[in-house]
């Protein structure tokens, strides 16, 4: 069995109390137009289910930086708010006034003075890492700060960042863009002296495009990095006529509204610590959640796979859940073939937890999986399409 030592488990589950760390840099003179859209959109985000407070900052040395914290009961509240529609509607106004942002979050561990720090409003500002804005202050005098609990333990991580984006291809297109796909030009790996990309992953199932990226150092700083490289540019363009969703890349509203919209963070990574292998393959399974049941789908996923890594006849070696409203996308990689243990990979072994994933699920019209041969006729169609996957060379 794996010991606690060596295994890797980051997760967004724990439900500790979330903070989130907004730097913003404004443009010259915006400070009062950024003031007054703040006043607004704090109030929006003082009702939403889990926000707890806030604390807005300027510097005492750059009048043009600010700060923004933000607490929150627990992590999926804050993703539920931050990935929601809504969200990306009461944002817009700060585009005006915003020239660049970074987005911090982190699970509170421990807690020291009398007056535990501050409060919750980095929110609705930290869209994610893609466009690295979203905004949704709120109010100062929030609710009792003691709600949610700490994190239990400092949790092991391995160096890596993980993130995904998503989206829709024209139904009748789905051939094509996998071929524009697979046949780009990589860029080039290593970004700056401490970031470097280290895997993409790209899949599709049906018309549903997944791009998992790997990034050693600084996410944003890598994916700012990528845009700006010519076969990126000249791929984005030619997939353009094919997407469901119309974007105008060089209209940087339009880009920022449809990569905030794209983007799908990694809720759950759990590995069993004994690194990568020739041997291992890669697999990533998609599940439509019903309405609302995203964040509860997640979780189940999340909860076998923690139990799979510590099992040493588990062909699971590492998994990462990715979610984003009812959309969940399970990137594994496996030692043998996928349907060896066929329940397992779909997330489904051991107890009823077949029969609550076809209740979490919007495409499960043929009800319940039980037999071995159900479940691995589910999991074929749960399996995406592998279209590339592309490692760099490991650090000289």
């Amino acid at each position: 069995m794996t010991t606690l030592s060596e295994r890797i488990s980051q997760s967004a589950f724990d439900d500790s109390r979330l903070r989130v760390v907004l730097l913003l840099d404004l443009y010259d003179g915006a400070q009062n137009q950024f003031l007054e859209v703040y006043e607004d959109l704090h109030k929006q985000v003082s009702s939403v289910p889990g926000h707890i407070r806030d604390e807005l900052c300027q510097s005492i040395e750059n009048p043009s930086q600010w700060l923004i914290t933000s607490e929150w009961e627990s992590a999926p509240r804050f993703l539920a708010w931050v990935n929601s529609e809504e969200h990306v509607a009461s944002v817009q106004p700060l585009h005006g006034c915003v020239r660049d942002t970074r987005s911090l979050r982190f699970s509170v561990l421990r807690e020291t003075g009398r007056d535990h720090g501050p409060g919750a409003a980095a929110a609705a500002f930290s869209s994610g890492p893609p466009v690295g804005s979203a905004f949704a202050p709120a109010s100062a005098d929030g609710p009792d700060r003691s709600r949610g609990r700490l994190q239990v333990a400092p949790r092991r991580g391995d160096g890596v960042v993980r993130h995904a984006l998503t989206f829709t291809v024209k139904p009748g297109s789905e051939a094509v863009v996998a071929e524009l796909l697979s046949g780009y030009a990589s860029p080039q790996a290593q970004v700056d002296e401490h970031t470097r990309l280290r895997r993409t992953s790209l899949f599709m199932h049906g018309n549903r495009v997944v791009r998992a990226v790997e990034v050693e150092g600084d996410l944003l700083a890598a994916l700012r990095h990528v845009a700006l490289q010519p076969e990126v540019r000249a791929l984005e363009e030619a997939i353009n006529p094919y997407l469901e969703q119309d974007r105008d890349l060089s209209d940087p509203g339009s880009a920022r509204t449809f990569f905030t919209r794209a983007a799908l963070p990694a809720v759950h990574h759990v590995a069993a610590g004994g690194g990568e292998g020739a041997e291992l393959e890669r697999h990533a399974l998609f599940y439509p959640a019903k309405k609302g049941c995203g964040t509860e789908l997640a979780r189940l996923l999340a909860a076998q796979d923690e139990a799979a890594v510590d099992d040493a006849s588990s062909p699971i070696e590492a998994s990462t859940v990715f979610q984003r409203d009812d959309v969940v996308v399970r990137l594994l990689d496996l030692r043998g073939p996928h349907d060896a243990r066929p329940a397992l990979t779909l997330g489904v072994e051991g107890g009823h937890k077949a029969a609550v994933l076809a209740r979490l699920l919007d495409s499960a019209k043929d009800g319940v999986p039980t037999t071995h041969q159900e479940i691995s006729r589910f999991l074929e169609r749960s399996e995406m399409r592998l279209i590339t996957d592309r490692r760099s060379p490991a650090r000289a």
